[in-house]
Order: structure tokens, then sequence, then C-alpha cells
């Protein structure tokens, strides 16, 4: 199946791609959920998924801080029967930005997955990515900042 990376677009609240992440949302800082809106969802999507990653963390996978599933393509909005899956401490719910201090400026990845099918439970990021990598119609990336 081919790859559109150019429709597909994620926005999270006042969080704007290369900028530096507002504090309300750090997890010393109010640790408070970003909205979050998709748009130019591609005919055939069944589910969208969003995962929240910092590569820059000092874990040989770095360090996934959201991942949630069953997001109405449809609504295009945190709305509804969510399904919240594990972040890299193992709890199922947002962790904001926390780099360890003097660490320097983190990197923060929000990806939005079109999927063709419905996720099953709730995979760790690694997991969803090695399941349903095939199933994936479009994908698309927000990019922003975070420093402690």
């Amino acid at each position: 199946m081919p790859l559109n990376i150019k429709d597909l677009n994620v926005t999270a609240g006042d969080i704007r791609q290369g900028s530096r992440i507002p504090d309300t949302y750090a997890a010393d800082f109010g640790n408070q959920t970003p909205s979050v809106s998709v748009s130019g969802i591609p005919a055939g999507t069944v589910e969208l998924a969003l995962i929240m990653h910092d590569p820059d963390a000092p874990l040989a996978n770095g360090f996934t801080h959201w991942v949630v599933y069953g997001i109405n393509p449809e609504e295009g909005e945190l709305s509804g029967e969510l399904r919240l899956g594990p972040n890299t401490m193992g709890a199922k719910e947002y962790s904001g930005p926390q780099p360890p201090a003097g660490h320097g400026t983190h990197h923060y990845y929000f990806w939005v997955y079109a999927l063709d099918t419905s996720v099953e439970a709730t995979p760790t990021r690694e997991e969803f990515l090695a399941a349903y990598s095939e199933n994936i119609l479009e994908q698309a990336r927000l990019v922003a900042t975070f420093d402690s």
C-alpha cells in the first residue's frame, strides 16, 4: 500500500512546529494534556492513533510520553471512547515533557497515524509499530522542543 505523507496534519493546542512547548504541558509545570486535532484524513481511515515520543531521552528506545488509540476519523479530535496505551513508565496516561536536568533540549514528536483497521487492545509504541505498520494509510508529525 503506498504511503501518502502530504495531506494528514496534526495540531496540539498552542504547541507550534519547531517551537518550545509551553510550560503548562510539561510534567513539572501542570502536566496539562494538549488538545489534539487532525485534518486531511484519508478516505478509508478506520481509526486514528497518536503517539508522543521523545527520541532524545537517554534510553535505548527514547521515551514515549503518550499513546492514544480509538480516535474517531470523522471527528479528528480526542473525544469519545479513547483507549490509552502505556507510556514508557507503564502508565496509561499523558506524561508531559521532563528532560533530565542539564540534558539540553529534547525534541517531542506528536505522531498521528491514519489506519485502515482498528487497533486491538492498548499496545505499547513499539508493539503498535511492529503490529500495525502495514495498516498505516498515512502519517504526520508535529515536532516541538522542551528543555529543563
